[in-house]
C-alpha cells in the first residue's frame, strides 16, 4: 500500500458509509426507535401484550440495523483519522497498520452492504419455510431430510429460531414434507434465495447394487404477515379437514384430531398445522399461513406482469432447479443461478450456505 492508495481507500470508506446510511434508512430507523421508546414508557403499554410484543419486535429490528451501523461508522472515522495522520506526517512505517485496518473494514462494509439489498417490503419479516420431497420415494424423502438438517444448522449459525408447524415423515427414511416458522432479522430476505428445486446426485445407501441416483426436493418460502395486511378469504372457498398429529404421542398428545389441513379451493393451496395440542390454535396458524401464501401468490403475479411489460424473463419460479449437490463421481455443490460452487460438500450439508445466499442477493440487486 502507498500513501496515495491509502487516501483513495479512506475516501471510498467514507462514501460507502454515506451510501449505507441512505440505503438502510438509518436516520428514519433512529427516529422510529425514539418514538417506540416513548410509547413504551406509557403505563398501559403492556396492557395489550400481543401488540406490545409486535412493537418490541419492531424496536429490535431497528436496533439491529442502527447499532451495527454506528459501530461501522466509528470504525470508518477511526480509519480516516489514521489515514490523515499518516498523510500529514508522511510516515510510511504506519502503512502496514493502515492496510490491516482497511482489510477488516472492507469485510465489515461488504457484510453490512448485504443488508442494503434486503430492502423489499417483507424482507425483514419472519418466514414460513417448507421442504417437499420430489418423486422418487425413499431417495427423495431422505434428501428432503438431509436438506432439513442443513437448513436447521444454518438457522443455528445465524441465530434464527425455528419451530416446526407441520411434518410428514417418509415411509422408510427422511421426510415427505416439513413446514417451519423461522424467526429472526431478515429471515425472509435471506431465505427467499433458497426457493426452488434442489438436486442431489450420489451413490444411494438404499440401493443394494450401489448405483448412482438423482433425487429432487423443492423449497418454498413466504413471509409471515402482520394482521394489518388485508387478505379477504371467503369461508365458502375453504375445505377444512382434521386429523391426528403425527409423532410419538404421549399423555393427551396425538389422542385427538387436533391437526388441521385447510384447502383453498379456488387456488388449490393447501396448508397444514399440527404444532399445537389445541385445534383452535392450529387452525389460527394455518389461516395465517394461507393468507401469507395467497398474498405471496398475488405479489408473484404482479412481478410477472411487470417483467412481461419490461420484456424480462422472471428468474425465480416454482419448479426451477436452482442448485446441484453432487457427491459422486466427484464432490461439488453449484448454484445454477450465480455460478458459485464449492468442493466442500460436507461443510455445505452442515449448514455453510452463506456464500450461495449472499451471491444470489448481490446478483438479484444487479
Amino acid at each position: 500500500m502507498t500513501i496515495e492508495e491509502l487516501k483513495t481507500q479512506a475516501r471510498e470508506a467514507s462514501e460507502r458509509i454515506d451510501q449505507l446510511r441512505n440505503f438502510l434508512k438509518v436516520d428514519e430507523r433512529r427516529l422510529e426507535m425514539e418514538n417506540i421508546e416513548k410509547e413504551m414508557s406509557a403505563p398501559d403499554f403492556w396492557d395489550k401484550k400481543e401488540k406490545a410484543r409486535e412493537i418490541m419486535a419492531e424496536l429490535s429490528k431497528c436496533k439491529n440495523i442502527v447499532a451495527p451501523f454506528n459501530e461501522m461508522r466509528a470504525a470508518v472515522e477511526d480509519f480516516a483519522a489514521l489515514a490523515e495522520l499518516i498523510m500529514e506526517s508522511d510516515d510510511e512505517e504506519m502503512l502496514p497498520e493502515a492496510d490491516a485496518e482497511w482489510k477488516k473494514i472492507s469485510v465489515k462494509l461488504e457484510r453490512m452492504e448485504l443488508l442494503s439489498f434486503l430492502s423489499e417490503r417483507f424482507d425483514s419479516n419472519n418466514a414460513y419455510f417448507s421442504i417437499h420431497a420430489g418423486a422418487g420415494g425413499t431417495e427423495s424423502c431422505d434428501w428432503a431430510g438431509m436438506l432439513s438438517r442443513m437448513y436447521r444448522r444454518w438457522f443455528e449459525r445465524r441465530g434464527y429460531q425455528c419451530s416446526t408447524i407441520d411434518s410428514q415423515a417418509g415411509d422408510e427414511a427422511g421426510l415427505k414434507s416439513v413446514t417451519m416458522l423461522v424467526s429472526g432479522d431478515f429471515a425472509y430476505g435471506y431465505l427467499k434465495a433458497e426457493k426452488g428445486v434442489h438436486r442431489l446426485v450420489r451413490i444411494s445407501p438404499f440401493d443394494s447394487n450401489s448405483r448412482r441416483h438423482t433425487s429432487f426436493a423443492s423449497v418454498d418460502v413466504f413471509p409471515e404477515l402482520s394482521d394489518d395486511i388485508d387478505i379477504e378469504i371467503d369461508e365458502k372457498d375453504l375445505r377444512v379437514d382434521t386429523f391426528r398429529s403425527s409423532g410419538a404421542g404421549g399423555q393427551h398428545v396425538n389422542t385427538t384430531d387436533s391437526a388441521i389441513r385447510i384447502t383453498h379451493i379456488p387456488s388449490g393451496i393447501i396448508v397444514s398445522c399440527q404444532a399445537e395440542r389445541s385445534q383452535h390454535k392450529n387452525r389460527s396458524t394455518a389461516m395465517k399461513m394461507l393468507k401469507a401464501k395467497l398474498f405471496e401468490r398475488e405479489e408473484e403475479e404482479r412481478r410477472k406482469e411487470a417483467d412481461a411489460i419490461r420484456g424480462e424473463k422472471s428468474e425465480m419460479g416454482w419448479g426451477n432447479q436452482i442448485r446441484s449437490y453432487v457427491l459422486h463421481p466427484y464432490q461439488m455443490v453449484k448454484d445454477l443461478r450465480t455460478g458459485v460452487e464449492t468442493g466442500n460438500t460436507a461443510a455445505v450439508l452442515d449448514g455453510d450456505i452463506d456464500q450461495f445466499a449472499e451471491a444470489w442477493l448481490r446478483s438479484s440487486r444487479e
